[in-house]
């Protein structure tokens, strides 16, 4: 039902349970028609929905291709995306961009003429351009960032001057997505042909899902892709292929072939990386799991919902060793950052900044959940000067919702808040939502990091590792 679920949870879901990052390319080139016209273009197009609607994580037909053939080529492309399984995302390619009404008649022929679930659009003209397309999180969008042709650079690797450090035009692009995805419904389009530039839009946005067309025919290659671009979780790539599908003899087997090439790559990828991440992945992980820290199963949720995995980090006031450990992994997460005091977030981080303070003596405040109603009546305990750094200390981070009205209390003491610090970034979007905000986010390690240690030295069942990464992506 429109409106439920936002256009990337599903997406991803759907990624995840094909374990894919496959797009089907829609593109009836004229030279792969029997005949130049627009029933040969839907026929083509319905051929391979029916080989490997199964395969793909999204379909992406070319509005162009259609629109060519007139009023025919309109019903032509209606037809084939209505032939689409209602549970595979419909991504229509039409580059679209413009204001006010306009705008609003473009978003109607996408979502309500055409039924498309998203649309790739221009975003020269700025966030009001793009309102009309995003205002409901189940539609989404692609805005382009870094684009896959020889002339993108022309005008997107120009750099801006900034305060910082310059910036392309692509990567400024990709700053705005983050701002503008606060319904998990904007990704950004980067080509892969340029790698570099897929490299660097990912550390501009960690999270967000990114279209990369280009492999095959414009020569860009799969690994050196999915190398650059993949998130720290294997996923948020998504692969655009049309012509090594539609033009080869047998079209599903195509697709299973590129299918299994991108697998490959993201388990070679994923066991390096197992490799690298934080050196205290490893101790605290076992601790973590044995102290019941981190618990598989099932577990009924504040919200109600049922997960296959529960955190909880309260736990480490009873395993004093443990928290100990846990201070000392924050504590080197925090010696570059600038700050004058701890704050710690009531209740399951103030142990942990505790821990923090005693091993560094570094002052601790902490804002209270609620306002004392008698003596100082004080919103934040401890001593403190307005215009001092506090760096916000929690356990995990999910949305990010409790940071900001931390942070909200701090800066109404007068304080400067820059950093918030967790021990596990549950990847679900509070990264984003901080950084939007001018605010950086810093863990020891990614609950994604977690997965992969478990899996990785088979201390959980694979089932349960799949089902908690697949319930967290989800929720």
């Amino acid at each position: 039902m429109e409106g439920s679920t936002s256009f990337f949870s599903r997406l991803e879901a759907r990624a995840r349970k094909l374990d894919s990052l496959l797009c089907v390319g829609l593109d009836p080139h004229p030279a792969d028609l029997t005949e130049n016209s627009a029933l040969a273009a839907r026929e083509l197009c319905l051929r391979l929905i029916r080989a490997t609607h199964d395969l793909a994580v999204a379909f992406k037909p070319n509005a162009a291709f259609f629109e060519a053939y007139g009023a025919e080529g309109w019903q032509a492309l209606a037809d084939v995306i209505a032939a689409i399984p209602d549970e595979v995302p419909v991504i229509l390619d039409a580059k679209r961009g413009d204001i006010s009404s306009t705008a609003d008649a473009y978003a109607r022929s996408v979502f309500e003429s055409l039924k498309a679930d998203a649309v790739t659009l221009n975003p020269y003209l700025g966030r009001d351009s793009l309102e009309p397309f995003i205002k409901d999180p189940y539609q989404g969008i692609f805005v382009l960032c870094k684009t896959s042709n020889p002339g993108s650079g022309d005008l997107q690797d120009q750099l801006l001057a900034t305060a910082g450090q310059p910036l392309t035009v692509y990567e400024k692009v990709a700053q705005l997505a983050v701002k503008w995805n606060a319904l998990d419904n904007v990704g950004i389009v980067v080509g892969a042909t340029y790698p570099e530039a897929l490299e660097r839009v990912r550390a501009v946005a960690p999270n967000l899902w990114v279209l990369a067309p280009g492999i095959g025919a414009q020569g860009g290659d799969l690994k050196t892709a999915l190398t650059a671009g993949l998130r720290a979780d294997g996923m948020g790539l998504l692969v655009p292929v049309s012509r090594q599908i539609s033009q080869a003899e047998d079209p599903r087997r195509a697709a299973e072939h590129i299918t299994l090439a991108m697998r490959q790559v993201r388990r070679e990828l994923a066991s390096k990386s197992a490799r690298a991440v934080s050196p205290y992945i490893n101790p605290l992980a076992e601790g973590l799991l044995k102290a019941g820290c981190v618990q598989f199963g099932s577990f009924t949720l504040k919200s109600g919902l049922q997960s296959p995995i529960y955190l909880d980090l309260r736990r480490l006031v009873s395993n004093p060793a443990l928290l100990a450990e846990v201070g000392a992994a924050y504590s080197q997460i925090m010696e570059p950052l600038h700050f004058d005091r701890l704050a710690g977030l009531p209740y399951a981080a103030l142990p942990i900044a505790t821990a923090i303070s005693l091993q560094n003596e570094w002052p601790l405040i902490y804002p209270r959940k609620e306002t004392k109603s008698y003596g100082t009546k004080a919103e934040i305990e401890g001593e403190y000067q307005a215009g001092e750094r506090a760096v916000v200390i929690d356990d995990l981070a999910t949305t990010g919702e409790s940071k900001f009205e931390a942070i909200d209390k701090l800066k109404a003491a007068g304080l400067l808040v820059e950093d918030v610090v967790v021990l596990i970034d549950r990847q679900s979007g509070a990264a984003e939502s901080l950084a939007s905000a001018g605010y950086r986010l810093n863990s020891v390690f990614t609950l994604t990091e977690l997965l992969d240690y478990y899996e990785a030295h088979q201390r959980i069942p694979l089932d349960h590792i799949a089902a908690a990464r697949a319930f967290l992506h989800a929720v």
